[in-house]
């Protein structure tokens, strides 16, 4: 991470003001000590409090509405998942200078896997606990759920996709003949006919943790919603290597088309995040370009 702002109007945060709002609205933990937690997201910022909490503060006010959201889903779900999510604990309020709603949730143990890739072994346990994540989600009645921001037709990232590929392979950074013909594959996609049921929709190697080289969590769910599956199949590309993807494609049981519009998700994630944080967050440009690469290569081994 550097230093400047990812976006515009990305509000100060800092472990002085985190220790300001605990202290005053929740005074049972204010002798806790407040630290910064290391993260490439960039919707939230996070800190650890005490041992065994952590506060998550949107970093802009269009993520304010994920507070809400995960305080009212979160428990909602994790009944149902195999893999343990994030705990709501506490529901804070503007204050101390700060504008925006925010949370207290228990603390997970782990390592990202960004930050400690797993290996060998891990990754096709990886690749299956994922897929029984997905599936587990997906099963879990959507009445009443929110859209998810990845939950409708890739198409409308078209805008954002072309000028993307138009920078990307001026550069140099992709092949641009490839990525169009991919892209343009992607629109002719049959799309999805089905109901909505529960997404993620963010599955990356940031929001997954692990300990002893076994999935163990997920975390980060600000794009919770519903609607089209295809996006949570992402992790395919983003996260696991070629070997262990047929493993997580059998366990995560969508049909072909599902799986092809799932390429195309990863394929826009990364060509419009690697393009958009290049500068301000190298971690998940890096991230995102490796992501676009696998989506390519797949296309390009099809045909």
């Amino acid at each position: 991470m550097t230093g400047t702002k990812m976006h515009p109007d990305e509000l100060a945060v800092d472990a002085a003001l985190v220790g300001r709002l605990v202290a005053a609205q929740f005074p049972q933990w204010a002798r806790l000590p407040v630290s910064a937690i290391r993260s490439a997201g960039t919707d939230n910022a996070m800190y650890r409090l005490g041992e065994d909490m952590a506060v998550r503060l949107p970093r802009v006010p269009r993520a304010a509405g994920q507070v809400a959201k995960e305080q009212r889903w979160l428990p909602h779900l994790a009944p149902h998942l195999p893999l343990a999510v994030p705990v709501p604990l506490g529901l804070g309020e503007p204050g101390e200078g700060y504008e925006l709603p925010w949370s207290v949730y228990g603390w997970l143990d782990g390592e990202n896997v960004d930050d400690v890739p797993l290996v060998g072994a891990g990754q096709e346990h990886a690749a299956v606990q994922l897929g029984r994540f997905v599936v587990a989600l997906r099963a879990v009645d959507a009445t009443g759920g929110p859209a998810g921001f990845r939950g409708g037709p890739v198409r409308t990232r078209d805008p954002e996709v072309r000028a993307a590929i138009r920078v990307l392979g001026a550069d140099g950074t992709v092949d641009g003949d490839l990525a169009a013909a991919a892209w343009e594959s992607a629109l002719r996609l049959p799309q999805w006919e089905g109901g909505p049921v529960w997404l993620h929709g963010d599955l990356l190697p940031g929001n997954l943790l692990a300990r002893d080289g076994r999935l163990t969590a997920v975390i980060d769910f600000g794009g919770l919603g519903t609607g089209d599956p295809a996006c949570d199949t992402m992790p395919a590309w983003a996260v696991l290597p070629t070997g262990s993807r047929g493993l997580f494609r059998d366990a995560v049981e969508v049909d072909d088309a599902t799986w092809a519009r799932g390429r195309s998700w990863a394929l826009s994630f990364g060509l419009m995040a690697h393009h958009y944080y290049r500068v301000t967050n190298p971690v998940l440009a890096a991230v995102a370009l490796r992501t676009a690469g696998e989506a390519l290569d797949d296309f390009r081994r099809e045909g």
